[in-house]
């Protein structure tokens, strides 16, 4: 069954303080997004679509030769992964979602979520425990699977109160993924257009929706600088570099 990969790379980082697109910063001197294919292709995906914003020609040098789409405006998740519709259209295969700053993903983790989709999964999640959860969005878990994920900003007392949190990595049937990403609406506090309502719309449907865990230093994003030099300490560890 085929498979194929799309990786959210369209965000500025403006909190970075550099002129530089946010996955073109640097970990031991390889623009973080490199690091992220790498593990990808180490997965055996070779089907691999980078969503990027406009004035990104240097983001595409970086990760050709993946096919690369736009997302002219920024108007949340759900949004750019329609960015790539063209690609995306209904298969008989998954997709693997992935964001351009979290860059630490092991193959192991992207193949164990793989897996799970090829066994019967329609939408797998991947989940994590993170020491601080306060701006982590919240796995809500029900009798048959995951029922919804919740963003903190819009999360109530007993749902921040859950642990198991969201990495925003997901793989999705195919054949399923595209109605779904249409029928996502932007009712929420930022008003914009969440993948993580994917699974509130599977569960109404009727599909399987599972979770995987994995480990907080792998799904360890970039937003900052600090969050980048702590990238780059965990990166350094994993590969023994001193």
């Amino acid at each position: 069954m085929k498979t194929k990969a799309i990786i959210l790379a369209a965000g500025m980082g403006t909190r970075m303080g550099s002129p530089l697109p946010k996955v073109l910063q640097e970990i031991c001197h390889r623009p973080m997004i490199d690091i992220l294919l790498e593990s990808v292709r180490k997965a055996d995906i070779s089907d691999i679509t980078v969503v990027v914003g406009p004035n990104m020609d240097n983001v595409k040098e970086v990760v050709a030769p993946c096919k690369t789409v736009l997302q002219q405006d920024r108007l949340g998740t759900a949004h750019a992964v329609l960015a790539a519709e063209t690609e995306i259209e209904p298969f008989d295969g998954c997709v693997l979602i992935l964001f351009g700053d979290q860059p630490l993903f092991l193959p192991e983790t992207i193949q164990k979520m793989h897996e799970k989709c090829l066994s019967g999964s329609d939408i797998v999640v991947l989940g994590f425990i993170p020491d601080d959860a306060r701006r982590y969005g919240r796995l809500v878990m029900g009798s048959d699977g995951l029922d919804a994920i919740v963003e903190y900003k819009d999360a109530t007392d007993a749902q921040r109160a859950i642990k198991l949190c969201n990495s925003g990595v997901m793989c999705v049937n195919g054949r399923y993924l595209l109605p779904l990403l249409k029928q996502i609406k932007n009712e929420n506090a930022a008003h914009e257009y969440y993948l993580t309502d994917i699974v509130a719309l599977a569960k109404q449907s009727g599909l399987r929706r599972d979770v995987v865990i994995g480990d907080a230093d792998e799904l360890h994003g970039v937003n900052t600088p600090e969050e980048l030099e702590l990238a780059e300490a965990i990166y350094k560890k994993r590969m023994n570099i001193c």
